[in-house]
């Protein structure tokens, strides 16, 4: 009995043993292993992930973030790695930024892929990577998931790998007809390169958008500027977008652009422009010429013609709009080619000798190539008396030079006046110019002629003449010297008047016929006959 329990338990130990060996041996063939032994990650063969699911976090929408999968030889050969292939999810973009299995993994050695995950839309991510290998599985996968986060302003927005700054643009409202230019960075979002095939705008052409850029390659965190020239051609809001094309994943761009034009309503211009950078402004001490009432004489008013802009200005043509009106200018000061640099000024000097009575409404206007172009002063005043012409004095000529006759000879008062003087135009020839005596040479640059001012002859003859004028009356004789206004002068007495002669100044004083003796003596026995043949007549 004893016996045969030991039998029994000798054959347990044996099958024992024998179970044990077995165990042992299996293990040295692949034939006995576990079916899960060979697939990627779940043997001791091969090339597996570290970890098959990794976490890739939150990413904000338009920002990138670089997830890290690290990959370790389980097998004991060497293992050369192939292509990766990257399955993300729509709202994301995925590349590959480093990939340091590309050398290949010895056994037991890790290796590390860096992937950039660029956020386009908020929501859950998830990124699928497979990779090809020389192991026995040949396929390696791991799995990538996280969150794309939704900023203020973004939770209905589409990100793209080519970022505007700012992402729309708004002109708001001009009033004013001028052009605005305002400017949106392209930056490229990506870790590669990105082409851009295109930067068009889609707007009417009555928008007046125009885009201006050279935008063509962008490296990864390059940028690049697009600029927006807004010429509105119409009244209301202009819309637009601008559209830029590339060879990145979501392949465009768009931006919004919006503007609304409202032109104030039109005013009257105003005397004086307002500045302009880079232009002259031409502007006057007093807005006009104003004479005031109860004038009776000549009478002269100068203003200041100032330039007050930032850059030299020329003055063209200097007139006066009207014409017989007894309004002249003056020769000097202000007068076309005349450049005024800034902040510098002329004298415009206007004379009036009123030719009839009542009110003068005139304008002068200096053209120039400043801002607006042309300065128009008005001339006002009301004449109470008139002043006869045929008193005034003929410049023939100032400087060597022969000048326009500062007052015309269409109010002269008779046909006689008019013949008396061509007569003295043909006479002044015949007779040979004296020069002056002596002349001081602070007047040798100035206008002589003005000296003569209201100077009349109040008697006449062929060898001397008196010159009543604002110092009271003067005796002046043929072939004499006499000084007037500070100037010498050689008179010359013509047939209807006197010439002054002065270096190269040459005035030609008429001498009125309605203040001789004979005319006045005749007009007394006319007025004495009526007399008479009235009193015999009643």
């Amino acid at each position: 009995m004893r016996s045969h329990k030991f039998k029994i338990i000798a054959f347990f130990i044996i099958v024992l043993a024998i179970i044990l060996d077995a165990e042992g041996a299996f293990a040295q063939y692949r034939g006995f292993d576990s079916p899960t032994s060979r697939m990627s990650g779940g043997s001791s063969f091969g090339l597996i992930p570290v970890k098959s699911l990794i976490d890739g976090g939150s990413i904000p929408v338009g920002a990138s973030a670089q997830v890290v999968v690290l990959f370790r030889n389980e097998g004991a050969q060497d293992v050369e790695t192939g292509l990766i292939n990257l399955y993300p999810s729509s709202n994301i973009t995925a590349d590959i930024s480093l990939n340091q299995c590309a050398t290949g993994l010895s056994s037991g050695a890790e290796c590390a892929v860096a992937i950039s995950v660029k956020g386009l839309q908020a929501g859950a991510w998830r990124l699928e990577m497979l990779m090809r290998h020389s192991g026995r599985t040949r396929l390696v996968t791991a799995t990538v998931s996280g969150k794309v986060e939704a900023g203020s302003d973004s939770s209905n927005r589409l990100s793209s790998d080519i970022e505007a700054i700012p992402d729309s643009l708004d002109f708001g409202s001009l009033s004013s007809s001028q052009t605005l230019i305002k400017s949106i960075i392209l930056r490229n979002t990506t870790s590669s390169t990105v082409n851009i095939s295109e930067v068009a705008m889609n707007a009417a052409d009555s928008a007046g958008y125009v885009v201006e850029t050279d935008c063509s390659e962008l490296k990864a965190g390059q940028a690049c500027i697009a600029t927006i020239v807004w010429a509105p051609k119409r009244t209301g809001p202009a819309t637009g977008v601008l559209i830029i094309r590339h060879d990145g994943p979501t392949a465009l761009t768009s931006i919004a652009i919006k503007g609304e034009y409202k032109p104030d309503d039109v005013e009257e211009a105003e005397g004086f422009p307002e500045a302009v950078p880079g232009r002259g402004l031409l502007v006057s001490s007093q807005t006009e010429f104003d004479f005031g009432d109860n004038i009776s004489s000549a009478s002269t008013m100068t203003v200041s013609l100032v330039n007050t802009g930032d850059t030299a200005l020329t003055l063209g043509e200097v007139k006066i709009s009207g014409g017989d009106n007894g309004l002249t200018l003056a020769n000097t000061g202000c007068s076309e080619g005349l450049e005024l640099n800034p902040i510098e000024a002329c004298p415009l000097t206007l004379t009036w000798s009123p030719t009839r009575l009542g009110s003068v409404v005139d304008d002068v206007q200096v053209v120039h190539n400043g801002a607006r172009g042309i300065l128009v002063l008005p001339v006002r005043g009301e004449a109470t008396a008139t002043v006869s012409q045929d008193q005034k004095a003929i410049v023939i000529s100032s400087n060597g030079k022969r000048v326009q006759s500062v007052v015309s000879n269409e109010n002269a008062k008779s046909s006689n006046d008019n013949s008396a003087t061509k007569e003295a135009e043909k006479t002044k020839t015949s007779k040979k110019a004296k020069p002056a005596t002596s002349a001081s040479s602070s007047t040798s640059s100035m206008n002589s002629s003005s000296a003569l001012d209201g100077l009349v002859i109040t008697s006449f003859s062929a060898s001397r003449a008196i010159v009543n004028g604002p110092g009271g009356s003067r005796l002046v004789f043929d072939g004499e010297p006499i000084m007037f206004g500070g100037v010498i002068w050689d008179v010359s007495i013509q047939k209807n008047g006197i010439e002054f002669i002065s270096e190269t100044s040459r005035v030609l004083l008429l001498f009125d016929r309605s203040l001789s003796s004979v005319n006045r003596v005749t007009g007394q026995s006319s007025n004495s006959k009526s007399s008479s043949s009235s009193s015999s007549g009643g």
